[in-house]
């Protein structure tokens, strides 16, 4: 199983699953220990924290938090990476950190465009914070379920909510402090595929008017950041009855402009959630608080024979007529000067649109558009939806660190509360749920199993564990986290944290001590995977957004696993030992 899951032989579920089926028909596990892992306490809480982790991303409430904390100031390089990392690790160590992550990779790269600097220097960050907050309390992270729940399982006290923070917090900060201000000068600086608009770039047309709550207002495009957007280029501004192009970083932003921008759907969505740009004033499709189960965007290209040819936008009653707004325009070979209202529609224009669910459904096949396709995928939420998920998620914290109701209740009453409130609805909550990651957690209790039944797990704790013992505790701890590191490098962190489960309980007992701080060393580790993109899969998630090579996480990543392996070691020696 070892071999087929470093060559990446076949999916890690099917592997680790047909590993798990031999061990049962060679009688190494009974039935009944085998299916023990489908019914675990802590297999079946992650199933629901995927629901809680995938309502939060969906109300937006990441999104506007780290949005807000980012900022758009100039401050100096170390302070901007404490100012990410810092709460999405916070964020992490009470969801899933795969759908954070997932979250926030656009997030970060639209700030990075903000603030003129390169993702590649901000993503493995973002990676890297998201799985030191997983290592800090019980729900962080699915490893830390699946051991407790191996604990569970045997008979033994499991974790308590916030057991893992008295080694995970501290040696989060120490992680973040030295990316911060060490590691990043090891991140590689590229740009990203799409930097800025060029002569092929497909170009849509937007219109923004400045409203008198706009915070920029009256400083110059230069300070309102407007100058160098990727994937964006103000090309015009109407004063009154003043047009000036092209646009001059010196110029000022006063109330009443009508700014007019050229770029792509995804960027041009972002723009219309900015405070203070208006251009879609009907309540219904109010792009800042809008319910993405509801709305979402579309691009449409008009016809030949579309009744819209020859009409204004302002005279077409596209809203009325189609249920949906024009957010920009798109025209081949030109670029549009003129206000949105007044553009004259014209065979092959290409709108970006916002509309309800199921448009493209409606008008597929009717002679209005000759193509009709979905275009961003949007999560968002109205800012009461995220505020109410955020409430479940503070409740759900605080009933289960406090013990009033089990974990595994309170995860799943949270779940279907987020859906009863409309926070997410019922298929996506389903789709949320990663299926391939449980069948891992399940099959992961019966090779624990299978290698304590055989005898392998002792083997393993004399053969390689118990010859530290001349160094005492910090010995022990500094094995089973390395080893575990190494396995977790290769295969997946929770086939890892099964397959030297058993190693550090033998090691436990040889030693006759309190299993718990191996343990807790244990379940740390599996989650400590820096070092290769393929060891983690929030490493993964960011590897080709960032456009790193390989390499580029050996460089940082060896650093980080060894700064972590040596903080774990002294913090669980200090806390336990002295």
């Amino acid at each position: 199983m070892t071999i087929l899951l470093v060559k990446q032989i076949g999916r890690p579920e099917i592997v680790i699953f047909s590993a798990f089926l031999l061990l049962i028909l060679g009688r190494v596990i009974t039935i009944d220990d085998a299916l023990r892992g489908f019914s675990n306490k802590g297999m079946l809480t992650v199933a629901f924290l995927f629901v809680v982790s995938a309502s939060l991303q969906s109300s937006g409430t990441l999104d506007r938090f780290i949005s807000k904390f980012l900022g758009t100031d100039n401050r100096r390089v170390s302070v901007k990476y404490l100012r990410l990392m810092f709460p999405v690790s916070l964020f992490s160590a009470f969801l899933n950190n795969t759908p954070v992550v997932a979250t926030l990779i656009p997030i970060v790269k639209n700030w990075c465009k903000k603030v003129n600097l390169p993702s590649s220097k901000f993503l493995i960050p973002l990676s890297y914070a998201a799985i030191l907050g997983g290592t800090c309390t019980l729900i962080g992270t699915s490893t830390n379920l699946v051991v407790h729940g191996m604990l569970l399982d045997r008979g033994l006290r499991g974790f308590s909510f916030f057991e893992l923070t008295k080694v995970g917090l501290p040696v989060a900060v120490l992680g973040i402090l030295f990316i911060g201000f060490i590691g990043y000068k090891l991140l590689p600086s590229r740009k990203d595929p799409i930097t800025e608009l060029g002569k092929d770039t497909r170009e849509f047309v937007v219109e923004m008017k400045v409203s008198s709550d706009y915070p920029m207002l009256n400083k110059t495009i230069e300070e309102a950041h407007l100058r160098h957007l990727q994937g964006l280029f103000l090309f015009q501004i109407n004063r009154k009855d003043k047009v000036i192009a092209p646009v001059s970083h010196n110029e000022r932003i006063l109330a009443g402009d009508r700014l007019f921008f050229t770029g792509l759907p995804g960027t041009i969505y972002e723009l219309q959630k900015t405070p203070g740009l208006i251009t879609v004033k009907d309540a219904e499709f109010d792009v800042k608080n809008l319910d993405s189960d509801i709305l979402s965007t579309y691009e449409v290209v008009i016809s030949n024979n579309s009744p819209l040819i020859g009409q204004s936008v302002r005279d077409s009653n596209f809203r009325g007529r189609y249920g949906a707004v024009i957010l920009a325009i798109h025209r081949s070979g030109t670029r549009i000067n003129k206000k949105v209202g007044d553009i004259v529609f014209k065979p092959g224009d290409t709108l970006f649109i916002l509309a309800k669910k199921g448009f493209d459904e409606i008008w597929y096949h009717l002679k209005d558009f000759s193509l009709v396709s979905p275009s961003v995928e949007i999560y968002s939420k109205p800012s009461w939806k995220g505020n109410i998920a955020l409430s479940l998620l503070l409740i759900m914290v605080v009933v289960s660190a406090l013990r009033i109701i089990p974990m595994v209740l309170a995860s799943a009453l949270t779940a279907v509360l987020m859906i009863i409130f409309g926070i997410i609805n019922p298929d996506r909550a389903i789709k949320s749920v990663d299926w391939g990651i449980l069948l891992i957690i399940a099959s992961s209790f019966g090779i624990g199993k299978a290698l304590e039944n055989s005898g392998v797990a002792s083997l393993l704790a004399n053969h390689i564990i118990m010859p530290l013992r001349f160094l005492g505790p910090i010995g022990i701890i500094a094995g089973i986290f390395f080893i575990t590191s190494i396995y977790t490098e290769i295969i997946t962190n929770n086939a890892a944290a099964a397959i030297i489960f058993p190693v550090a309980l033998t090691s436990a007992h040889l030693l006759n001590i309190n299993p718990h701080p191996l343990l807790i060393t244990l379940a740390i580790a599996a989650s400590a995977s820096f070092a290769t993109p393929i060891g983690y899969q929030t490493n993964l998630m960011v590897y080709g957004p960032g456009g790193y090579r390989f390499s580029d996480f050996l460089k940082i990543g060896i650093l980080m696993n060894i700064f972590v392996g040596i903080a774990v070691t002294i913090f669980v020696y200090l806390i336990f030992f002295i």
